[in-house]
């Protein structure tokens, strides 16, 4: 989800703006002071021509909306300006070259993703040490012990693009082990052009799908045919593309225009809509095709449907319709089973009997204490991942329900959960922490063993860190859990620094995960922070809707209580606390620099979401009203205008030093969020500390950057931050 960009990814004769010429455009000759020493011009004059709106009687001026036109030349020359301006200060971080240097070592570290196990046969994603992108690997075998495993590269990203930022992803593999279905993206962007590649012949097919936002690609039953969701502007659309042999020619491809639309448009005589999100599987057996329609995002309805392939022109047969609650399909040997909130909250696990409604369905695992957070079915076995005060917990039940263990995790940190085929014998799953990168183990279902599948070779020394949880209370006196890590000898005294994320929202639990950029944190010596604020789905649905709509305001008041904590327990004080978010965390950043600017010296705030009255116009923007609401509505425009960071700048208060990340590659939050608030807030602010906008061609809200582009980004972002939370 981190997607960076290259320093030197600039837009056109950025180089060519000096340090001069910066000071020229300045609006006064004040200087802005950085920590250690770093001084700065007034930042780049913005011009403003202001725009009035009227919401509901209240008129909302906006003196930046020309900058919502990326591409004018105007914006071209704001962005200009900024890049250079964000360059000179990052240029005499004195830090930075030593970030980068460790940052160098802990990045480029081999990485492989859970496999999928065709036979004997294990295909995976796998990125050496000083490679760029990772590549589309098959290894042959379960290699003994003391055996290196046999592994075959099959794709790389450059043998498609001599860019180092066009990455490859590995999405399916037919039953058969024959053809494999992989995606091919260009830096950040959410959109991927998908490609099939034949296994023995080790040749793509002439087929291809053109860059497009894919919510599911896979193999009919003989794989003949891919049935795949596509993001349309109307909605959400699944098709059938016949594929052809290998032997054909390249003009012999199956036309996308040609494609046979299954499903989409209408069902039940209900008409589905442009934030109707719908995936598309074809059961293990090849018997169904599982339709699951997401009402929303994150959805507050989820209908499910299926169609029996065996049959010529079967109808589509509701499983689930209609009912307010959210389903998960599972599905073993002709038996239908969901994991679902509907009527317990924080979830259970039903066996699911067509054509009737769920309350006469059987009862596999009940509700309980802790919310259930995932479920999969692997060796007829049915493996429920939950979370205990945001814990993982991983429960073997037998499909009548019977329970038969649990998988074993050491210490604090993140399960993936199992992951494999409804009747294979063996499962994966990855275990990670702050401390610790992911490990890959293999558990075998009939014997309850498990072996290490991969583990990486790191130069971050786990034995000298710690990771802690501990519980504070919010505002309104909620419970709120948050993770610690850091040295195991840092002192207690407030001397030290400390960063803080967090997100907060869309059902999405926080959980304590390896990062290389937090560990180079811990490295230099300052205290990481994770609080697992409402609006997640750590505690179920009723956490995350404590933190919806007209109660996004829970969200902040966590986030602040969270570093009153912090700051009372001597971990940090304000001038040394940076804090970190991006996307809908980067809208907590907005309001954590708006709300609470005198509790934290620095302040990176990534791919943002910022002016919540109009956020919805843009990009993908309308799925979220599920989440915030609209302000085309009465009712939500008074509780959006209460928070949105945008409309919340006040000219002349001392805000803390604030670097804004973006880049034009980002297709999900549209980057005029931050080139609008990075000239709001350098207008209005009135410290003498730096206001930056950090923007790049590649960077976007998906992965798929290079390494070299992660080290620089991470390196730019850090060294501001530990820059930032020093002398003064």
């Amino acid at each position: 989800m981190h997607a960076r960009r290259f320093r030197f990814a600039l837009i056109p004769l950025v180089a060519t703006l000096s340090f001069a010429a910066i000071a020229q455009q300045s609006d006064s000759v004040r200087t802005i002071h950085g920590g250690d020493g770093i001084t700065l011009p007034a930042p780049p004059v913005t011009a403003r021509h202001a725009v009035t709106d009227d919401y509901f009687g209240t008129q909302i001026v906006d003196n930046y909306r020309w900058l919502e036109d990326a591409h004018s030349a105007a914006t071209q020359a704001y962005l200009k300006a900024q890049i250079a301006y964000t360059d000179a200060y990052l240029r005499q971080a004195r830090v930075r070259p030593r970030i980068a240097q460790d940052l160098d070592g802990l990045v480029h570290m081999t990485q492989w993703t859970i496999p999928i196990q065709r036979g004997d046969e294990y295909y995976l994603m796998r990125r050496a040490a000083r490679e760029q992108q990772a590549s589309i690997f098959v290894q042959h075998g379960w290699p003994p012990v003391n055996m290196l495993p046999k592994l075959e590269r099959l794709i790389s990203p450059s043998q498609i693009s001599s860019d180092p930022n066009t990455s490859v992803s590995l999405l399916n593999v037919s039953r058969d082990g024959r053809l494999l279905i992989y995606g091919v993206r260009q830096g950040g962007a959410d959109e991927e052009e998908i490609r099939f590649y034949d296994i023995h012949t080790k040749r793509d097919l002439p087929d291809r799908l053109p860059p497009a936002r894919y919510f599911s690609v896979g193999f009919n039953a003989n794989h003949s045919r891919v049935i795949y969701s596509r993001y349309a502007a109307t909605g959400t659309l699944v098709f059938e593309h016949a594929l052809v042999k290998q032997s054909s020619p390249a003009s012999a491809s199956t036309a996308v225009a040609q494609d046979t639309l299954l499903f989409g448009q209408k069902f039940h005589g209900e008409t589905l809509g442009q934030l109707d999100l719908i995936n598309a599987r074809v059961t293990q057996d090849g018997h169904y095709l599982t339709i699951t329609i997401e009402r929303g995002v994150p959805a507050r309805r989820v209908d499910i449907l299926y169609r029996d392939l065996r049959k010529d022109n079967a109808p589509f047969v509701q499983l689930v319709w209609g009912i307010d609650s959210r389903f998960r399909v599972l599905y073993d040997r002709d038996h239908w089973y969901v994991q679902t909130d509907y009527k317990a909250p924080k979830g259970r696990i039903l066996e699911a009997r067509p054509g009737t409604m769920p309350d006469a369905w059987t009862t596999v695992v009940p509700e309980g204490q802790d919310v259930i957070d995932d479920a999969s079915i692997v060796g007829h076995r049915l493996f429920v991942h939950s979370l205990h005060d945001v814990n993982p917990r991983t429960g073997i039940y037998a499909l009548t329900g019977q329970s038969l263990g649990d998988l074993k995790y050491n210490g604090i940190g993140t399960s993936s959960g199992l992951f494999g085929d409804s009747g294979a014998r063996y499962g994966f799953y990855s275990f990670q922490s702050m401390i610790q990168p992911p490990t890959i183990y293999r558990f075998d279902t009939k014997t309850g063993k498990q072996d290490v599948f991969f583990e990486p070779d790191t130069p971050f020394d786990s034995s000298k860190f710690t990771v802690r949880q501990v519980f504070y209370t919010s505002k309104d006196g909620t419970r709120v859990p948050m993770f610690i890590a850091g040295r195991k000898d840092l002192p207690m005294d407030g001397s030290r620094r400390l960063l803080m994320t967090a997100y907060g929202g869309f059902n999405i639990s926080e959980t304590p995960e390896w990062n290389a950029q937090w560990a180079e944190w811990m490295n230099l010596g300052g205290w990481f922070a994770v609080p697992s604020l409402r609006g997640g789905g750590e505690y179920g649905e009723s956490w995350h809707e404590q933190g919806m709509f007209q109660r996004k305001q829970n969200v902040f008041n966590d986030f602040f209580a969270a570093a009153e904590y912090l700051i009372a327990n001597k971990y940090t004080t304000p001038a040394r606390f940076a804090i970190s978010g991006r996307s809908n965390g980067g809208l907590l950043m907005g309001a954590a620099m708006t709300e609470r600017p005198d509790l934290f010296g620095a302040i990176w705030c990534g791919y943002p979401l910022l002016d919540m009255l109009r956020y919805q116009h843009f990009l993908i923007g309308r799925f979220w009203t599920t989440e915030y609401g609209s302000s085309e509505n009465k009712p939500d425009f008074a509780w959006l205008l209460k928070y949105s960071p945008y409309q919340n700048v006040h000219s002349g208060t001392h805000y803390p030093s604030i670097m804004f990340f973006t880049g034009a590659s980002d297709t999900r939050v549209d980057p005029l969020h931050a080139r609008k608030m990075a000239a709001l807030m350098q207008a209005s602010s009135g410290s003498d500390r730096p206001i930056l906008l950090h923007y790049g061609l590649k960077g976007g809200h998906s992965a798929g950057v290079s390494s070299d582009q992660l080290v620089q980004d991470y390196a730019d972002s850090l060294a501001f931050l530990w820059t930032e939370t020093g002398k003064h």
